[in-house]
């Protein structure tokens, strides 16, 4: 192993030894996602017993919608609440006295962000299918494809929220758990982008997270792959990434440059 992978996966460890020793934190990973499944189990159930084929196939657009949705939603808060840890145990300017630097840093937040997301929704993946009958491998091998798609929004997203956290400190911590909710109306989960006002539809159709899910709905309504909407969701991740990772290692150099990294959070 390279000295460089030996700084990230020493960043991993320290952050699996928390869950190894701390249970309630395995089980709070998994419990939204679980709750979110069963909430819309029952709703897909309803509309399944409609006895309709139209209700039938909104039932498993909205419980594909639900799993991909928390892969976002877990990646992003994945990655900023492993950031924010960091800080609430007094580690963050321990963590820059030492050798590893900020490219390996944010290595080290996506691991675990996957890491997260993984313990978080294959559960959730299971129940769909014990309980409803709903597999979301059914998409193909695209629905790899629209997993990661939303995987690389949600780190583009928590670049953004710990970009604000090192330069307003605690009062941006929030964020890490409301903003995706905020883009959700936008990021048609459970509706097609059509439905938005067509003032707000050029809003939509600038988040990745859009793309995919008009993507997924092809995939299971009409049975073929938008390889189109494929292709504009990982173009707008890439242009989100280097965004959010450009203003990161700003506010990192001028957090530095203030001192902030020793009393963030204060």
């Amino acid at each position: 192993m390279t000295p460089s992978l030996r700084r990230v996966w020493g960043l991993v460890y320290r952050h699996l030894a928390l869950y190894r020793r701390s249970p309630p934190r395995v089980i709070e990973l998994m419990y939204w996602p679980i709750l979110q499944m069963i909430v819309w189990g029952f709703m897909t159930t309803y509309l399944t017993g409609l006895q309709n084929n139209v209700a039938s196939a909104a039932a498993g657009v909205l419980l594909g919608g639900v799993l991909l949705w928390e892969a976002a939603l877990r990646s992003q808060m994945g990655f900023s609440i492993s950031f924010l840890e960091e800080i609430w145990s007094r580690n963050l300017g321990h963590i820059f006295v030492s050798p590893l630097r900020p490219g390996e840093l944010v290595a080290g937040l996506m691991a675990m962000s996957v890491l997260r997301t993984l313990i978080g929704v294959v559960p959730a993946i299971l129940l769909a299918w014990l309980l409803y009958a709903f597999n979301v491998f059914d998409m193909g091998p695209a629905m790899v494809l629209f997993f990661t798609a939303l995987i690389l929004m949600g780190w583009a997203v928590a670049l953004g929220c710990t970009s604000l956290i090192l330069r307003y400190g605690a009062g941006a911590e929030s964020l890490a758990w409301s903003v995706l909710f905020g883009i959700a109306p936008f990021a048609a989960v459970f509706y097609p982008v059509s439905t938005l006002p067509v003032w707000l539809q050029p809003v939509a159709l600038a988040l990745p997270a859009a793309h995919v899910f008009e993507g997924m709905r092809a995939a299971l309504m009409e049975g073929h792959v938008a390889w189109g909407h494929l292709a504009a969701a990982y173009a707008l991740n890439a242009l989100w990434l280097a965004g959010t990772g450009w203003l990161f290692m700003r506010q990192l150099r001028a957090a530095r440059v203030r001192g902030a990294l020793l009393n963030i959070g204060e």
